[in-house]
Order: C-alpha cells, then sequence, then structure tokens
C-alpha cells in the first residue's frame, strides 16, 4: 500500500499546503514536522511558480516572496531529502506544468523517486492530456492525484475512474482563498466518485475554519487546506511554526468531531 493510501486509513484525513522557501526552505522543514507533529496526514507541498494561475492572492504572493528569496525547484528538492531522511508522512508536490516540462520529464520524476515525493498535483494538466507524463511519473512510484471540479460534472466518472493516490475535489469555482461558505453539492459530487471508484477523495479550496473542516469531514475522505496555513506564515514569518502547528491540531480536531 502506498504512503497516501495509508494517510486516509485511519479515519479522515487532514492535508495542509505550504509554500516551499517561504519565508525560507529551513523553514518550510521547520513547518512540515510542525504540522506532522500536530496531526497532518498528507502535506502538499508548492513548487514556487510566477504564474500560478489555480491560486488566490494569498499563494500567488508566497511563490513570489519565494521566489525572490532564491527557491528553486533543485533546492526544493534538497529540502525534501531532508525531510525525508526523519519523516514516512505522505508528501505530494503541487506545481504546475510548465516547471515540470522545462525540467524534463524523467528528470523531473526520477528526482521525485529519489527525494521520497508520493505524488503530484498538476492544476493546469487537462485530464485528456495527462497521459502525456502519468506513465512516467508511474514509473517512478509518484501518483498523479486528479482534480474535480463543480464543472466536471459529465466527466467526474470517467475521471475518478482512472484516479490514482487520492481525489482532490474542488470545492468552489475561482482560485485557492478562504471562503466564507462553500455552496457547491459536494454530496452529489462524492456519491458520483463512489459510483466508481475506492480512491479516497478529499476536499479543499476555500475551506479555512473548524466549522468548514467538520461539514466537509462529514461527507469525504479529507480535508485540504491551504491559504490559511500560508496565511500564518505570511503574518509569522520565520516565527509561524507554533501558530501553524497550533492551527493544525484545531482542524485536525475538528474534522474527528465531523467524522463522528
Amino acid at each position: 500500500m502506498s504512503r497516501i493510501r495509508k494517510a486516509f486509513e485511519k479515519g479522515k484525513a487532514f492535508i495542509p499546503f505550504i509554500t516551499a522557501g517561504d519565508p525560507s526552505l529551513e523553514k518550510t522543514e521547520e513547518f512540515i514536522f510542525e504540522m506532522e507533529r500536530a496531526g497532518a496526514d498528507l502535506i502538499e507541498i508548492g513548487i514556487p511558480f510566477s504564474d500560478p494561475i489555480a491560486e488566490g492572492i494569498v499563494i500567488q504572493e508566497a511563490d513570489i516572496r519565494a521566489l525572490a528569496s532564491g527557491t528553486t525547484t533543485d533546492k526544493v528538492f534538497h529540502m525534501v531529502e531532508r525531510v525525508r531522511e526523519k519523516t514516512e508522512i505522505p508528501l505530494v508536490f503541487m506545481t504546475y506544468l510548465n516547471p515540470v516540462f522545462h525540467y524534463g520529464y524523467e528528470k523531473f520524476f526520477s528526482r521525485c523517486q529519489a527525494a521520497g515525493i508520493d505524488g503530484i498535483i498538476i492544476p493546469d494538466l487537462p485530464f485528456e492530456e495527462k497521459g502525456e507524463l502519468e506513465g512516467i511519473a508511474a514509473a517512478h512510484g509518484v501518483e498523479l492525484i486528479s482534480m474535480i471540479a463543480p464543472t466536471s460534472r459529465q466527466r467526474i466518472q470517467a475521471i475518478a475512474r482512472e484516479a490514482k493516490g487520492f481525489i482532490y475535489v474542488v470545492s468552489s469555482m475561482g482560485v485557492t482563498g478562504m471562503r466564507r461558505e462553500i455552496q457547491t453539492d459536494l454530496g452529489a459530487i462524492l456519491d458520483d466518485i463512489r459510483k466508481v471508484t475506492d480512491v479516497p477523495a478529499a476536499v479543499g479550496f476555500g475551506i479555512n475554519t473548524p466549522e468548514q473542516a467538520a461539514a466537509i469531514a462529514a461527507l469525504a475522505d479529507g480535508v485540504i487546506v491551504g491559504s490559511a496555513v500560508v496565511k500564518l506564515a505570511e503574518q509569522y514569518g520565520k516565527q509561524a511554526a507554533p501558530y501553524i502547528g497550533a492551527y493544525v491540531r484545531k482542524m485536525k480536531e475538528s474534522i474527528r468531531a465531523g467524522a463522528d
């Protein structure tokens, strides 16, 4: 069983996201361990990119800060290698097709395998075009995570049938960012998914409060939170670790409560 699937074996998973290199790669490493201690089940690591089209202003600005501080894809790989020496928590990259293409598919996924990356999320990779790199990723033990959005209604089951690792269900239209309300009929989307696969489905985009996390946990197999964590890194900078840890702990507790 892959590390990703194991993340969902003990109940509803909490999946935080952090931008690599904001405020530094050394601090990203510290934040990852803090989130694991606080109860995170799987961690998404964003490789900073100059044109992150799926991201809202919080993560866009984190990418800008990370790039300005000298973060590169190679340096992110080195950071992950250091992390993997000390933990078996599942680690998933979130990035865009352009950085992977320019790095070279074979070289990129070979580095992922060597560093201990378990999966990758590429928001701007259309489902119909994933074949160009899915085989290369799989050959190196990296699972290509499928995304299902509210606009995917006619394709939900087709995407779900071929999904690996877990399915990233996008809660709302638009870009990432904290939202007051999640109005999408997630129950219907998750029902469609479960008709054709037992691959876990986690919901992300917009979730930031314990109440939202509990409500999502009652429906889905996992809850993904990005902007709220990144916002703490922005607010507290190099001193953010305990604040991130406290937030992750609170969200994990809410997810447990929502799943009961």
